[in-house]
């Protein structure tokens, strides 16, 4: 797997769009860089990019949420809207670009983030929901997140550490470097599992012995079973004995119920029959009259309905001739109103002409008077017009005195003009135009020439501006070379005070390396390797040792001090001689402007040159545009002067028309004083029109009605005379008395329904009686003698005699059942307890073999395990950058240290300890390396960083790691980044990814 490139926007503190293609210039030629920047600039930030890209997971942070970003602040930079990150690598299955993103919506909220990849070779997105494109990118590359992180960032600097750490610490160490902590959690759980396993099968134990102590001797049991049985046979002849009590006080129940069955049907007959007779007295005369009419009913009827239909028509003829006077009203109203409104005599026969002549005559005036008051606003309006802007007022209201006030205006203005002409020596009529023409010429010349002379003189106050600043910067510059000689004397001699502390530093440690031997060296014992019997430093370095440690302190601090003043020094003189050259560059510039100016002022504005200062300039324009002004207002006078003559005519004709006005108004006040005489006559003859058709459509109603009274007269005498014949047969006396017998049919129906209903409760009566009383001798032919209540007596005796059998069976049978239910439940927790053990004894071997309660027993097997492999690993990484050094465990005679075997002394063994900074850092980058290899699996890994480990490193050593970087990048074509912001670094490394600071606290990134 390689990444490819590295492209991000706004992520941290690093605002805006960066872009770091691996795969060109300068990273083609060379696959080793550094990324530098001092502290907080954002150089982890590249890696977090990474990992965001691929999994949404960063080092410091974990799983990146929405709320995430929103509480801690992260990844979205400071006031932006949105933040991108996209990695492009290649792998086995081919070229992808994964990218991650969030943005701020338009209520000022995060939207959740997004994730998608995208195939090259394809050319499309992968269709994926955000939260596949992490196990994808997995499946794509062959390594997870944790997998991923320990293969491409190497922890150089923990396996510094972990190489120097006892055994404890090293075990820790090496779990937190592994991400290996799971085996101690195995550990763990195989101790709990097999506690809690035994822990079930202890108390299903502890129930069983419980249930021991209850469960009863075999021999109670028995005799339980025998009084259960014998009482259970005794209780089913007392249950035969109840039941038959039971029906013989159940026989007597039914014998008294049907006795009172029948005494209750007596008295429904008895309720019946005084029904029937109440019916008979209130409505058997009336049914009976209703029988008797019933043959002519019809008759009766059509008999009633014509007396009610004559009655409604004389009623209609009154109506009619009540409406037929209300018309006449109305017609009279209207001929009336018409007399008023056209002062003549009207009748019924001449209204209409009338009314439409008068409509005419009015109508005919006021169209004459709108026409004049139409004229009379045309000449108002092109009065208006010509005096608009004369600032002279026309007064409607006093028209004479407006137009003698407008004759005086025009004589004045006339004189006005005359007298200015004059005084100018001009002609109004063929001069004034030129002479303006001529001075807005002259004014528009003398302006833009005050502008020139303006910036000719802005020109020279710059370069005399630009000439002190010059001045000023000589004299700052003219000190700095001695300053500069003199702080990089005092650099040099630092350099060399710290040079020659730090060689005598070494001097001592190499004579210390062989540490540990001397530990066990006794003085006048002789040592086994020199012979010597004095062993000065078997011990601890000296108190002076400890001072040279403390000069080179003080020398390094006094080294980058100097150093660091020099530099500052010489930045300070590059940009004032920068600063001076712009100068120089900028005062050229200006006196180029300034001739150019000045020579064109002199040549365009030659009639101004005479001037020494802009304000004789400003006078003359300001001079100018005074007599501008009086030209103006001779021109404003010559228009009023034309406006006062066109408005003087119209002013007349307005007079006239105003005139004509007031008689047309006076006449027609005269003949008309309504508000709308077209719709006044209108109304008036819609009106008559509608009174005529009602009294047409009145009298022809009052014939009409006349006729059906005719009608029906005659067809009234002849149904009287037929029911005459029927009166005389009967004992009726009237038509009428024959009419009030006839009861409705519906009414009569219900009647008959009524009675009958009666008389069928009667019949049904009588036949209940019978056929209970038949019953009633049956039941008692069935009956015993003994009495009722003597029955109940010995019914409760049985039910006591049962209830106590039933007391005492249940009893029993509750003492049996959980006799029975204690057994079975004991075979149930046998059965249990063998299944159990048989399935913990996995648990228990496992408990045995790795568990204890801090899982320390398995962790420490596992990690025993891991190193070995680690090591392993490390050693085939180690021959590849240096074929002098092997890492082995401690053998069982060595202290619990690693061992660095020396092949170049013959194979010999020593602690780690003893090796230098230079020789540890290999050590660790092969550990670094392997576990890359590791976590990598089959996986190959062309890109790694590296982001710790250098800041702590002599010079020297320093050259030695480079060199063992740059040979590990050559042999395996590995593209490799070292973070760090030591500055040797920057000098060995020429390609660079370099990112600084600006004072808004944001990060700028650059390739170098």
């Amino acid at each position: 797997m390689k990444i490819l490139k590295v492209e991000f926007e706004n992520i941290n503190s690093l605002k805006g769009f960066h872009e770091i293609d691996f795969s060109e210039e300068p990273f083609l030629t060379n696959s080793l860089f550094a990324i530098t920047g001092p502290t907080g600039s954002g150089k982890s930030s590249i890696l977090d990019v990474i990992s965001l890209a691929l999994f949404n997971h960063v080092p410091r942070l974990g799983k990146i949420t929405r709320n995430e970003i929103q509480s801690k602040g992260a990844i979205l930079t400071r006031n932006q809207k949105n933040s991108m990150a996209r990695v492009t690598y290649e792998s086995n299955n081919g070229v992808f670009s994964s990218q991650w993103s969030i943005e701020v919506n338009r209520n000022g909220n995060l939207n959740d983030y997004e994730m998608e990849i995208h195939d090259h070779h394809s050319g499309k997105l992968l269709d994926l929901k955000k939260s596949m494109v992490p196990n994808k990118n997995e499946e794509l590359i062959g390594l997870n997140y944790d997998q991923f992180i320990k293969a491409v960032l190497l922890a150089q600097g923990e396996f510094a550490q972990f190489l120097k750490a006892k055994k404890e610490e090293r075990g820790e160490l090496l779990e937190k470097i592994t991400g290996t902590g799971i085996y101690r959690r195995l550990g763990i759980k195989a101790f709990e599992k097999n506690r809690e396993a035994n822990r079930d099968i202890q108390q299903q134990q502890n129930e069983i012995q419980i249930i021991q102590r209850d469960l009863l001797e075999e021999e109670i049991i028995n005799k339980y079973r025998f009084d259960l049985k014998e009482k259970t046979r005794l209780a089913q002849t007392y249950q035969q004995e109840v039941e038959n009590i039971n029906k013989a006080i159940q026989l007597k129940q039914e014998i008294n119920s049907q006795s009172q069955e029948i005494e209750k049907q007596k008295n429904a007959q008895s309720k019946a029959n005084l029904d029937l007779e109440k019916f008979e007295a209130e409505h058997g005369l009336p049914l009976k009259q209703h029988e008797k009419v019933q043959e002519e009913a019809d008759n009766l009827r059509e008999w009633k309905q014509l007396k009610k239909h004559f009655s409604e028509l004389d009623t209609q003829k009154k109506n009619i001739a009540n409406s037929l006077e209300t018309n006449h009203k109305q017609q009279q109203e209207l001929l009336g109103r018409t007399l008023k409104i056209t002062r003549k005599e009207v009748t019924a026969s001449n209204i209409e002409e009338q009314l439409y002549t008068f409509r005419d005559t009015v109508l005919e005036l006021q169209e004459t008077k709108k026409n004049k008051l139409n004229s009379y606003s045309a000449k108002r309006d092109q009065l208006q017009v010509e005096l608009r802007n004369t600032g002279f007022h026309f007064d409607e209201q006093e028209l004479g005195n407006s137009v003698s006030n407008l004759e005086s205006e025009l004589k004045n203005t006339t004189d006005k003009i005359e007298n200015l002409c004059n005084r100018l020596g001009i002609n109004a009529e063929t001069d004034l135009q030129l002479k303006q023409d001529q001075l807005r010429s002259q004014i528009k010349k003398a302006r833009k020439a005050s502008k020139i002379f303006t910036g000719i003189l802005n020109q020279k106050n710059e370069i005399e501006r630009i000439k002190k600043e010059i001045q000023k910067e000589e004299s700052r510059i003219k000190d700095l070379p001695g300053k500069i000689k003199e702080r990089n004397t005092e650099t040099k001699s630092a350099k060399q005070h710290l040079e020659n502390a730090q060689l005598k530093k070494e001097n001592l440690l190499l004579k210390a390396s062989l540490e540990e031997h001397r530990k066990k060296l006794n003085d006048g014992e002789p040592c086994p390797l020199c012979g010597s019997e004095h062993h000065p430093y078997a011990h601890e370095l000296t108190p002076g040792d400890n001072e040279l440690e403390k000069k080179i302190t003080d020398l390094e601090k006094q080294f980058q001090n100097s150093n660091r003043l020099l530099h500052q020094l010489e930045a300070e003189f590059s940009s004032l001689e920068k600063k001076q050259k712009e100068l120089q560059d900028q005062l050229s510039q200006y006196q180029l402007k300034f001739d150019e100016k000045r020579n064109e002022f002199a040549e365009k504005y030659s009639e101004f040159s005479k001037f020494n200062d802009l304000e004789e300039i400003e006078k003359t324009a300001e001079k100018l545009e005074a007599n501008l002004e009086i030209l103006a207002g001779l021109e404003k006078l010559k228009l009023n002067e034309k406006a006062f003559s066109n408005a003087l005519p119209l002013a007349g004709e307005l007079k006239n028309i105003l005139n004509q006005g007031k008689s047309l108004k006076k006449e027609l006040d005269l003949l008309y004083t309504g508000k709308n005489i077209q719709n006044e006559v209108q109304e008036i003859a819609n009106k008559w029109s509608r009174i005529q058709q009602e009294k047409l459509n009145l009298n022809e109603r009052l014939l009409e009605n006349r006729k059906r009274i005719d009608e029906s007269s005659k067809e009234l005498v002849q149904i009287e005379n037929h029911l005459k014949g029927f009166i005389a047969e009967s004992d009726f006396n009237q038509i009428s008395e024959a009419w009030q017998a006839l009861i409705p049919e519906t009414e009569a129906t219900k009647l008959r329904n009524e009675r009958q209903v009666i008389v069928k409760q009667i019949d049904d009566s009588k036949a209940s009686i019978k056929l209970l009383n038949d019953q009633l001798l049956k039941l008692k032919s069935l009956d015993t003698e003994t009495e009722k209540i003597k029955l109940q007596e010995q019914l409760a005796e049985r039910n006591l005699q049962l209830n106590s059998l039933s007391n005492s069976s249940k009893e029993l049978e509750r003492i049996l059942k959980n006799q029975e239910d204690r057994l079975k439940r004991m075979e149930v927790l046998k059965l249990q307890i063998e299944e159990k053990e048989k399935q913990t004894k996995r648990w228990r071997l496992l408990s045995e073999l790795i568990g204890d309660s801090k899982g320390k027993q398995f962790n420490d097997f596992a990690q025993d395990l891991t190193l070995s492999q680690l090591l392993k690993l490390a050693n085939v990484r180690l021959q590849e950058l240096s074929d002098r050094y092997l890492i082995d465990k401690p053998d069982l005679e060595e202290d619990d240290g690693l061992v660095a075997i020396d092949e170049h002394m013959g194979g010999q063994r020593r602690s780690v300890k003893t090796l230098s900074g230079g020789e540890t850092f290999i050590l660790s980058l092969s550990m670094a390396l392997a576990l890359s290899d590791l976590a990598s699996k089959n996986v190959e890994i062309n890109s790694l960083f590296i982001d710790e480990g250098f800041g702590t490193l002599d010079p020297e050593t320093l050259d030695q790691t480079l060199d063992t970087l740059e040979k590990l990048q050559a042999e395996s074509s590995k593209t490799i980044g070292i973070i760090s912001h030591v500055d040797s670094l920057k000098e060995r490394i020429s390609t660079q990814i370099q990112l600084s600071r600006n004072g808004q606290g944001y990060s700028s990134l650059s390739i170098k």
